[in-house]
């Protein structure tokens, strides 16, 4: 995308002009979680479409007003999923989020994520000196710690480093890997964020810089296989890192991919569990990396476990909120969002709701705290299902 209408800036125009394909049918509203919510036109994809279009053919003026409407919006792709004419509607509002960005029109939330991106190469801003902190409370420190070669790296992410509520997936996956006798590294302060959070505010460049940063960190680490449980940090590494980067000669899996490969191999034994379980598609895991049915793979091999579907699950599936920047932009929509895909697994009798992402456990648990039925519905990571119900050595 190049500008927006202005006397120094060209209009934004989408790459190949997308938005000339759209056809105002409205599928994309309909399958738009932000737009359910509101009701509001300038919150659905068609709108924001819409929008663009004036902005790029000079008929408006694009304001903090303007700003607003690009922002309200989690990148879930679900619109994009729909769209008959094959309109990148994430793609296209990226674009946008960065002209905006050159023209000072960057949200003060979204700034101040960059800032502290770019000045301490984690999301929370804190010293990336203490990426190993989710380790600090575990009886044993992970073997991975120090590692100077590893055939194996796992690629943590900021949200399981730094926020407490997610400590547990990473030191699960860790027991999972040294019960598997994995070989594996663990870069620590060496670790910068993936790149994705800077990519979903429009700042291509200042993305690249990180995700160059980390690719020589793996390769000087003499890793042939990166995995991660982050499915923002899976989609950057194995999509967009290729495309920006070239070819990086490091085989990228998702944690549930390994998991599945680990338990069809019986490099780990898994206890039976008699519970009625229901499973959450991450946006970036599943629509915009296909990958639905490993994790559910992983479910089915845990004995006496029953794994029922929500309404709308697999590339239907509805966003949590927690995607694109909105929480730091409107935390009260994200929750909205995230209440209202609480309410589908409810509606399915589900004791334990699962997921394959941190960012949404984090989520979706703390709406149900929020709403007094947390003992009812139980929110966990896939990964922590697994380390739970590991045969003992």
């Amino acid at each position: 995308m190049n500008g927006i209408a202005s006397e120094s800036v060209s209009p934004i125009i989408s790459k190949d002009e997308q938005y000339l394909s759209c056809l105002r049918c409205g599928l994309c509203s309909a399958s738009c979680p932000v737009y359910r919510e509101s009701l509001v036109e300038s919150d659905s994809p068609r709108g924001k479409i819409a929008l663009v279009r004036a902005a790029s053919e000079g008929r408006l003026e694009p304001s903090a007003r303007f700003a607003d409407c690009i922002y309200r919006c989690t990148l879930c792709a679900s619109c994009t999923q729909v769209c008959p004419s094959g309109v990148e509607v994430d793609d296209l509002l990226v674009g946008a989020r960065g002209e905006l960005a050159g023209r000072g029109l960057l949200s003060p939330a979204s700034r101040r994520l960059a800032d502290s991106l770019l000045s301490a190469h984690n999301i929370s801003g804190e010293d990336n000196r203490r990426r190993l902190i989710w380790t600090e409370n575990m009886e044993q420190p992970p073997a991975g710690i120090g590692k100077t070669t590893a055939p194996l790296l796992y690629f943590v992410g900021c949200v399981s480093s730094y926020y407490p509520a997610s400590y547990s997936i990473p030191q699960a996956l860790v027991r999972i890997l040294e019960a598997a006798g994995a070989d594996y590294g663990l870069l620590g302060e060496r670790e910068w964020c993936c790149g994705y959070p800077l990519l979903a505010a429009g700042l291509r460049e200042q993305a690249r810089e990180m995700m160059e940063h980390n690719v020589g960190q793996v390769k000087a680490l003499g890793a042939e296989m990166l995995i991660t449980t982050c499915p923002s940090c899976y989609h950057m590494w194995h999509t967009v890192y290729p495309v920006v980067l070239g070819d990086l000669g490091i085989r990228v899996l998702h944690a549930t991919g390994w998991l599945e490969n680990a338990l069809a191999e019986r490099r780990i034994v898994v206890r039976p569990l008699p519970v009625q379980v229901t499973y959450h598609d991450p946006c970036d895991l599943g629509r915009k990396s296909d990958l639905y049915e490993p994790p559910r793979r992983v479910l089915q091999r845990i004995p006496g476990l029953e794994l029922v579907e929500m309404a709308e699950h697999h590339a239907n599936a509805l966003c949590c909120g927690g995607g694109g920047n909105l929480e730091s932009y409107d935390a009260a929509l994200t929750s909205a969002l995230a209440e209202r895909r609480l309410e589908q697994a409810r509606a399915v009798e589900a004791q334990w709701l699962l997921s394959a992402c941190q960012q949404c456990k984090r989520v979706l648990s703390s709406a149900a705290k929020r709403q007094g039925k947390g003992e009812r519905l139980r929110v966990l990571d896939v990964v922590e299902l697994v380390a739970r119900q590991l045969e003992k050595g």
